[in-house]
């Protein structure tokens, strides 16, 4: 008899409730939950696609385990002895740096994502982490750590009651929404017209998103940076500031002006390709309107000046008096993330605490530039990365010069992924643990509810049942942390949840500031509930965070009182209110304060003013995104393959003419990593001397099993870019806005 589950959707940000339709073991249809309190019944293709996805043929259901040079089918326990007998020795023999891990964007949409790989590096001991974030979105944690003193403080627009809405390098229409986790963001954006607002887009391509826009201005990719220094230098410059509350959490406003003073809109104009008076005008629109909120995305990170990009989009809201007020920018306030602490100093943000190996360049946020993680492994010397564990990560088609680390992969002495399909990465491992179908994992966002547009909380057990020979997601990360630290065989899976559950609680009890000051932590952990490990650390988050019970004790919050057995109650979710101030209780800054002009900052601004004088390149590159795709992980699903979401080369008619191209044709595009040969879409959708080519395809490589998307495998983007190429403030590789040549192919 078919029935239904309720399941929070795990393909991208926007969290969208599901209602899945079960037929036995099989989810034989998805349609959006209309009693989610959060997305109100909206759906999109991909989350359309889940049952597709959930029983793809090619998931692989059992671990591989390398023997004789092929990865063959093997148990779980040949699987972690193979892990534990390898790992721990080249710990012991080469020290643990010899170990690297890599974290892929799908982490974040999982909850053994988010519980256990700080428990894997902890127990490795290793400095060599590398993520998806110096992808896309590390320069906007480099700028709030260094404006705000934590990188997670990210301020998210508060798309509901804003009056004014300026987006530059994001096309929510498409992504459903980056570091803003809003279910059906194009409604919202059509509602804030409706209301009588103003929606201005910034972006070289007529997105879908730009074509609802009041205002759509094309610039030359890469200029983003000095067009938001110009909308500051303005609003400084006519005495259009009004920072109003803010002003008594700022430092450095005097120093601000004197920074940007050479960042004229007539200074900017010829390098953003865009009319002075149309940049003076923008920033006066910005000022006068009642309410405002800029943000910036994918686009402004992945770029030379990418964060410096995201420390001024938040300029722009403090000097406008945005951040921190309704119908601005806000902080959330996630329900398992830390309760409020009293406004003063902090620890503040530090970068370059450590250096890579080779090129020596400083961690941000204790992580290093996923685009060296080749040259880790290829350079012969001391610390050399000898092993690698890959979680949910396929840097052979997301990072730069994807050619040279397939080959380093290939040569080292170790390597293990957590994967559900053998994929351009996940082929080079020693070890492949395949996580379940999602419809057997219970599912919580402790990471982007911290980015959502409204505070609310929602947990969904599993939708059905794991068969025998499978293992859950969270107890195959559980046996990863015992298996490196060589404690597998000795301690039971559970003895990794308890250890996170009772050093969280011995912090909390010594803390003198804490209402379970004193308590003793063995009782407080017997009073937790839950059906796993997982869900009794899920619970302990809940109670100890903002909204939570507390235990009970005598002094917690009036609105306390969540925990895992009223969450469960709620299978819809619970309404936790909108966005509130929470100035200056979020900052951590050594000052206690808002630092305008933080010293690496003011270090790279005479960099980005001789780029007012640089020569543009001819032509240069941007990517896109689409909606029925999520980076590499979503082209084996035929349902999400094909239509507009195609890897072909948007090109401008008039540059096509220029340069003898036609719609349909083939041409060859090259920059420094080297040259691919790609179809070509002549369409005005890209502005003239901009082509954009979408990330995530290439899936061309033998040893794969990946039967969708090697029948149509594209071209892989970044193999155009040598990994030379990187903002140097946050690591990240620059995706968007490098030069190119382009020739037609006969």
């Amino acid at each position: 008899m078919p029935r239904t589950a309720p399941r929070i959707c795990p393909l991208c940000e926007a969290t969208c409730g599901l209602t899945l339709t079960i037929d036995g073991a099989t989810v034989t249809g998805a349609r959006g939950d209309r009693d989610d309190l959060f997305s109100r019944g909206f759906i999109c293709p991909k989350g359309a696609a889940f049952g597709a996805l959930d029983s793809d043929p090619d998931r692989l259901r059992t671990p591989l385990v390398r023997r004789a040079g092929e990865l063959r089918e093997a148990t779980w326990e040949e699987a972690y002895a193979a892990i534990a007998a390898a790992v721990p020795a080249l710990v012991r023999d080469h020290g643990p740096q010899s170990v690297a891990v890599v974290l892929g964007n799908p982490n974040v949409h999982t909850m053994a994502g988010a519980l256990y790989p700080p428990l894997l590096i902890g127990a490795l001991g290793t400095r060599n982490l590398y993520s998806a974030s110096t992808l896309d979105q590390m320069p906007k944690h480099v700028s709030s750590g260094l404006l705000f003193g934590d990188p997670f403080a990210i301020p998210v627009p508060d798309l509901d009651r804003t009056d004014f809405l300026l987006l530059l390098g994001a096309n929510p229409v498409d992504s459903n929404g980056s570091l803003c986790t809003a279910p059906d963001f194009p409604r919202r954006l059509k509602a804030l017209r409706a209301r009588g607002g103003t929606l201005v887009v910034v972006d070289p391509r007529r997105t879908r998103t730009a074509a609802l826009a009041d205002r759509h201005l094309a610039p030359r990719p890469g200029s983003d940076a000095l067009l938001l220094a110009a909308l500051a230098h303005t609003l400084l410059a006519e005495k259009l500031e009004a920072p109003g509350a803010l002003t008594e959490h700022l430092d450095g406003l005097g120093a601000l002006a004197d920074a940007l003073a050479r960042f004229t809109p007539e200074a900017v104009a010829p390098a953003c390709d865009l009319p002075a008076d149309e940049i003076r005008g923008l920033a006066r629109a910005l000022a006068a309107a009642p309410t405002a909120a800029v943000y910036g995305r994918i686009g402004s990170c992945t770029v030379e000046h990418g964060t410096l990009a995201s420390w001024l989009v938040d300029v722009l809201n403090i000097l406008t008096g945005n951040l921190d007020r309704p119908g601005g920018v806000l902080f959330p306030l996630p329900a398992t993330g830390p309760r409020p602490r009293p406004a003063g100093p902090g620890k503040g943000f530090a970068l370059g605490r450590w250096h890579s190996r080779v090129s020596g360049h400083p961690e941000a946020k204790s992580e290093l530039p996923l685009a060296a993680l080749a040259e880790e492994i290829d350079t012969p010397g001391e610390g050399r990365v000898r092993a690698l564990i890959a979680i949910a990560a396929n840097p052979v088609l997301s990072a730069p010069d994807g050619r040279r680390l397939d080959a380093a992969l290939a040569g080292l002495d170790f390597m293990v992924s957590v994967d559900p399909y053998l994929n351009e990465t996940s082929r080079h491992a020693h070890v492949v643990l395949p996580p379940p179908p999602p419809s057997r994992s219970a599912h919580h966002d402790f990471a982007l509810n911290g980015f959502a547009i409204r505070n609310q909380v929602r947990y969904t057990r599993a939708a059905i049942p794991l068969e025998p020979d499978r293992l859950d997601e969270c107890e195959i990360h559980a046996r990863l942390v015992l298996a490196v630290s060589g404690r597998y065989g000795d301690v039971d899976t559970s003895a990794v949840d308890a250890s996170a559950i009772r050093n969280t609680l011995a912090k909390e009890t010594a803390d003198p500031r804490s209402p379970l000051h004193g308590e003793d932590p063995d009782r407080l952990a017997g009073l937790l509930s839950g059906a796993s490990g997982p869900e009794r650390r899920l619970d302990l988050m809940l109670r100890l965070g903002p909204y939570g019970d507390l235990f009970g004790a005598a002094d917690a919050p009036p609105q306390a009182g969540l925990n895992l057995e009223r969450l469960l109650a709620h299978p819809h979710g619970i309404d936790l209110g909108p966005l509130r101030p929470r100035l200056p209780g979020v900052l951590k800054t050594r000052s206690g304060r808002i630092e305008l002009l933080p010293n690496p900052i003011a270090a790279e601004l005479p960099g980005l003013r001789a780029a007012i004088a640089g020569r543009p390149a001819a032509l240069v590159l941007v990517g896109r995104r689409h909606l029925r795709s999520n980076n590499s992980w979503m082209h084996n699903v035929p349902a999400l393959v094909g239509g507009s979401n195609r890897c072909t080369l948007q090109v401008h008619p008039q540059d096509a003419d220029r340069l003898g191209l036609t719609d349909g044709g083939r041409a060859r595009i090259s920059s420094d990593g080297g040259s691919l040969d790609v179809p070509v879409e002549v369409t005005d959708a890209v502005r003239t001397g901009v082509v954009s080519l979408p990330h995530g395809w290439g899936h061309d490589r033998e040893g794969t099993r990946l039967t969708v998307a090697g029948a149509a495998p594209g071209v892989n983007v970044n193999q155009l870019l040598d990994g030379t190429r990187l903002d140097r403030l946050s690591g990240t590789a620059v995706l968007n806005g490098f030069p190119v040549t382009l020739a037609p192919l006969p």
